[in-house]
Order: C-alpha cells, then structure tokens, then sequence
C-alpha cells in the first residue's frame, strides 16, 4: 500500500515492511509482522519522528550497552574531563551486568537490582554505587542526544552520607611527620599548612614557586576546579623556611646527580607517586588510625577560620569554588565547642542584666517583705518606667522623668520586681 508522499507499506515474503525517506535518504524497515495494520502504526511511528526533525529509526534496536560506553569515553576524552579513569572504573563494574545487553533492555528494574546487588552481596560504598550510576545515567543522555534512543530509563539515585569530620591538632601532626620517611615530612608539612590537595603538592615544580618574591603559583588548567591559585609563602616563616630547606636539599642532589631535579618534593630526584601504605603506618603508631591526607585540607581550612581570615580569602588560598563546599570542611572540634562555653560562661560571671527598686541592698531577696517593700513593688508593677536597668558593659539608663535608684552590683543575682510576692 502506497501512503503518497508519506511513505509505503508493501508484503515481502508474508512480513510487512515499510519505506520511507528522510532528508534525501531512503529507508526500509521490517515490522516483523504478519499484520499490515503494525507496519502502518510502524510507518506513523517513523513519521511522527521525522516530524519532530529527530529520526531515531530502528537504531535503539542495535544499539548495545558497549556502544553507550564507547560513547561516554569518547564525550570524556572530548572535554578533557580529568576524572576518565573514574568513568573507566564504573564502566567495568557496570560491564559485569550489562554488557550483553541491549540498551532498550536495561530497564529501571534491573538498574535497581544492580543497584542492590552491588551494596548488599557485594558491599560496595554508597559513594561508588552512585558514581556507576552516574555514568549510566550519561550514557543514555548521550544516547537520547544523538537521536540513537527514544527516550533514557530513569536511573535512580540513592542517599550518599560520606561527609568526614577528621582533621589533625598540633600535637598530631607533629607526630605523624616524626614517623614518616624525611623525604616525605616537607610535603605533609606544606599540605598541612596550606590545605593544597595532593595531586597539586606531588606535582608542584620548582618553576611555580618565586623565592625572591615569596610565591608559589599554580597555573589555571592544572587545578581540580580549572583556576589558578596563589599562596604568599613569605607571610608565613614556617612555610618559607620548610621551601628554602627544600630548595638546599633538591640543589645539593642536582650537584652529586649532574641532573636538574623540576619536582619540589622528591625522592633523590625522582617524583612522589604513591605513599599510602608509609602514611596509614605513620598515622597508626601516632595514634591517629583512620586518618587520611584530605584531613589536612580540612585542618587548614578550620585553622583558617580559628584566625579570623575571611572567608572570600580563605577560599582563594585553599582553592575552594563555592562557599556551600567550603563550610563543609569549616570543621568545629570539641575543643572549640568548649572554648566557645567557656567564653559564653566568663559573660554570664562578669555581668548581666539586674533591676532593683530603691532600698536596702542588704536585704537581698527575702521571701519576708515589709510593708513598705510591697507598696514598692506595687507601684513597679503600675508603672514600669520606675526601673532602672543595668546592661552588661553599657553602663545605666534612666527614662527620662523617672527617679533614679541604686544599680545592682554585677556578681548580685538580679531578682525581677515584678514577680508575684509569693514567688520573690
């Protein structure tokens, strides 16, 4: 049957088939049916999609979960995106479940038995499952942007609850440096004073850092968020010392080696990679188990805000994009709750706020009153312009056309006059 201009349904071999054309090119289509009827709600299908200037065709039908990864690698390697070895992992475990599959059969059921699989049999973090479905979740954007699926499952996501609040005192890092080989001390050194991530310490090279000037720079393009950064070294003379240390060291290996060593942190010239197991041990004997190379990053950025410093420069020294990410690591001790008390109780012992009627201080707050006390009180309750108030480091204020009376003393327990005489 010839639909004109709309294209044809035609029997080949008792399956019907259709024909159409799109922007000069024409396709055939089986509707591996019997049935004219199917192949002319096939037929309508493929017009509605032509309609909407996005012909997806039987292309869902062929596309494979490997050609979804395929297209995800190559979107990550097009953009530059530094977390490729990220996606390459998810793409494995996500291989496992559905590498055979057909992207129109991975439905929203088997994402989440995945999904289940992976955090009950198998145990994986919440923070990895939800990184694998992330990228699953991309893969079919991609898909559906490239006219190659109809429509993307909905991939759902779970609840991740990662958020650390580890960070070193002092005392801590001084001995987690004491334990660690000397070649690693100045790197750990400089991360816990400057809050800098590690993969922006190991690779740091002598050509960023300006001795005369005091300055270590770290160029746009080489930082996680893309931006450059700027640390003046010479205001802290711990952090230039610990340079000028390194920069001895380095000379005096190029001397003996007849080599030029580029790296700042080194080991006898060659660059620091990987030193997880050295670090776990050194955190283990100084009796901070646990304990992970971030943590300094969060340290300098609670030691930061223990010294008043801006939150806007705070941010551009520790290289922080966003402030909702910044408070997050705006980590508050134990130590600093007790403090913050122990502040608040020095207000509550110094001053207050006291009222007291002309009298005999003497007297304090007997529950026994005189004649003449309660007609005092009375009166405070009819008109309340008759008290005088005492403000903690303001001093006294009187209302105008009001009797001045005594102020109470700041250690006296201010007691209200306007209390019931049974409660006094």
């Amino acid at each position: 049957m010839n639909h004109r201009g709309l294209g044809t349904v035609y029997l080949r071999k008792r399956i019907w088939w259709i024909q159409y054309s799109f922007r000069g090119v024409v396709y055939r289509e089986s509707s591996k049916s019997r049935k004219e009827s199917v192949a002319t709600q096939l037929l309508k299908k493929r017009l509605g999609e032509m309609g909407r200037g996005q012909l997806v065709g039987h292309k869902p039908e062929r596309l494979t979960f490997g050609d979804l990864a395929k297209m995800l690698e190559d979107d990550y390697q097009a953009n530059g995106r530094k977390s490729l070895d990220r996606a390459r992992l998810s793409i494995a475990h996500l291989r496992g479940a559905f590498e055979r599959s057909l992207a129109l059969d991975i439905s929203t059921d088997r994402i989440v038995a995945y999904t289940k699989a992976r955090l009950v049999e198998e145990g994986a973090k919440p923070a990895t499952v939800q990184n694998e479905l992330a990228a699953l979740k991309r893969m079919f954007n991609l898909a559906v942007r490239a006219g190659k699926l109809p429509y993307r499952p909905h991939v759902p996501s779970i609840e991740v609850r990662n958020t650390r609040a580890g960070f070193f005192e002092a005392a801590q890092i001084k001995l987690v440096l004491a334990y660690l080989r000397p070649h690693l001390r100045p790197l750990v050194e400089f991360g816990y004073l400057t809050g800098w991530r590690l993969r922006e310490i190991v690779t740091l090279r002598w050509s960023q850092v300006d001795m005369d000037n005091g300055i270590v720079r770290l160029e746009p393009g080489t930082t996680k968020n893309d931006e450059g950064r700027v640390f003046p070294v010479h205001a802290m003379p711990r952090l230039a010392s610990l340079l000028k240390a390194q920069r001895s060291l380095t000379s005096a290996q190029e001397r003996a080696s007849d080599q030029i060593i580029p790296w700042v942190f080194h080991r006898s010239g060659k660059p620091i990679r990987d030193f997880r197991y050295a670090w776990i041990a050194a955190c283990k004997k100084a009796g901070v188990p646990g304990g992970l190379f971030h943590d300094l990053r969060r340290t300098a950025v609670r030691n930061l805000e223990r010294a008043g410093v801006a939150r806007s420069v705070a941010m551009k020294l520790t290289g922080h994009k966003t402030e909702s990410v910044y408070r997050r690591y705006a980590i508050v001790s134990e130590a600093d709750l007790s403090e913050g008390v122990r502040k608040l109780a020095v207000i509550h012992e110094v001053g207050g706020v006291g009222v007291e009627l002309e009298g005999d201080p003497g007297k304090g707050t007997s529950t026994e009153l005189t004649q003449s006390e309660s007609e005092r009180i009375e009166a405070a309750e009819g008109d309340s312009r008759n008290l005088n108030v005492f403000n903690a480091g303001g001093g006294t204020r009187t209302p105008t056309g009001c009797k001045p009376y005594r102020i109470l003393s700041p250690a006296r327990l201010p007691v209200s006059p306007l209390r019931r005489i049974g409660e006094i």
